[in-house]
Order: C-alpha cells, then structure tokens, then sequence
C-alpha cells in the first residue's frame, strides 16, 4: 500500500460505508472523510473540524471499555530498526517462528531507477468486531470486558487455527510450544498488570513511532493524537467492518 502521499489522493467511496459503522466513528469523536486505494485504507478526520462541512454531528460518548487500550503508529517515523520486535521477542517469549509485532516494507518508484522505501508497523488490531472471536469454536479467544483487548485462553485453544484465517491482519500465529495461537495482547500480562504503562514494543522504540494508551481518557496522548483537527488518520482494511483500535497517521 502507497500511503506517504495519502493526502493527495482523491476521497471516494464514502457513501458505500455502512450508517452503523460511521455512527461507531462517530461515537468516538471521528469522521470519515474518504476510503482510499480499493478500500484498504479508511480516511478519518476530528468530527470537530467536520462540523461545519457535514452539519450537526453527536458529541463523543462513552467508549464502550475503560480503559479502552488503542495504539497510534506514526508511520512515516519508522526506520526499521526492528527494536520494538526484539523487546517483544523478549518480554513475550516469542519463538523464532512467530511474531506478535513485525515490519512491512513498502518500496515504490522515486524517479529513474531510484525506489523509496517505507516501512509499516503491524500488530493485532484489537478490533471492536473481531473476526477472530466471532469464529472461535471454544470460545478461546476473546474480547476482554474491562479493557477490549483480544486476548487468547490457551487452555481452551484446539489448534483448529480457523482464527488465523479470520484475522484481517495476518497478526496470530500457532506456536508449538503450548499447541496454541499466540498474538498481541499488548503485553497485558507481562507488563500492564505489573504496573507498566507501555507495551515493550512502545517502550523500546527510538524514534517515538509507536503511541499506547487509553483512548477513552481525552487527556491521553493517544486521544489528543487521533483528535488533532490538522491531520489525517487511518485504519487498516476498513472493508472487513472490523472497526480496529491501532490508528495510523503521518506527522
């Protein structure tokens, strides 16, 4: 996917989502202002600085957990040291196999013979819809009441991997060990029941590319960063109606 000159490209296929779906964003204090590059990217914008162009919207309601954990990734910041994979390798006991975070490169045409390269952090989503959850047969995955993260109950896992398949973001794996999925659960038993603020991975990176926090609190860094009524952001694969909770934006 072509993001870097996201700004540029023209808004379409705006009507094709769903009432509900742009109520949820809405809910949240966004707009949708367009749908880009076949639908794989979903434009957002503070419904404040809409207001004026779209009429009256509702004002901001409760998010549906508290804390509600979300994650922005400021993409354009990211130099694919790969810092942020090897401290959650470390705090999460990931085999060599497996992932729970990881680094996409994007390389595109910058003049003659020349290519730019960009890198995109991906992860679980942690949707509001997940498809995983939906499909589990066990009921091994689920979304946590209190806080919306997906989380994984190993000992329910059959290995069945169907929601691997379901997953819009490639973000699970099986891991041999405990003849189990695995995925991110931003380190929630590893570090914020300890105590810790940050995911390992939030915590690890030098460039600031990666936000945690709770996007219910207005006063977060999180919120203030998906609210800024100057920038755009973005979700990943809209299309899926999976409503995720990981944000993308250039700054």
């Amino acid at each position: 996917m072509i993001i870097k000159d996201l700004e540029k490209l023209q808004n379409e296929g705006v009507d094709s989502i769903p009432s509900a779906e742009r109520r949820t964003f809405l809910k949240a204090g966004l707009a949708i202002t367009g749908v880009f590059l076949g639908g794989t990217v979903l434009s957002l914008t503070s419904a404040k600085k809409a207001h004026s162009a779209l009429g009256g919207l509702p004002e901001p309601q409760k998010f549906p957990y508290s804390p509600h954990y979300s994650m922005v990734i400021r993409q354009n910041r990211c130099v694919d040291c790969e810092r942020c994979k090897e401290a959650c390798v470390k705090t999460n006991h990931v085999p060599s196999y497996g992932y729970r975070t990881t680094i996409l490169e994007i390389q595109r045409p910058a003049g003659p013979g020349k290519l730019e390269r960009d890198f995109m952090p991906v992860l679980c989503n942690h949707c509001n819809r997940p498809p995983c959850v939906r499909v589990c047969p066990t009921r091994a995955t689920y979304k946590d009441k209190k806080t919306g993260i997906v989380m994984m109950e190993y000992k329910k896992c059959i290995g069945c991997k169907t929601c691997m398949a379901a997953c819009p973001y490639n973000a699970r794996y099986f891991k041999e060990e405990n003849r189990a999925v695995d995925k991110c659960n931003f380190c929630y038993d590893t570090r914020l029941t300890k105590g810790k603020k940050d995911t390992a991975c939030v915590e690890a990176c030098p460039a600031d590319v990666r936000v945690f926090g709770d996007i219910s609190d207005s006063g977060s860094r999180v919120y203030r960063l998906v609210h800024q009524q100057d920038k755009i952001v973005w979700v990943l694969r809209p299309e899926t109606g999976a409503l995720p909770n990981v944000f993308y934006m250039n700054d």
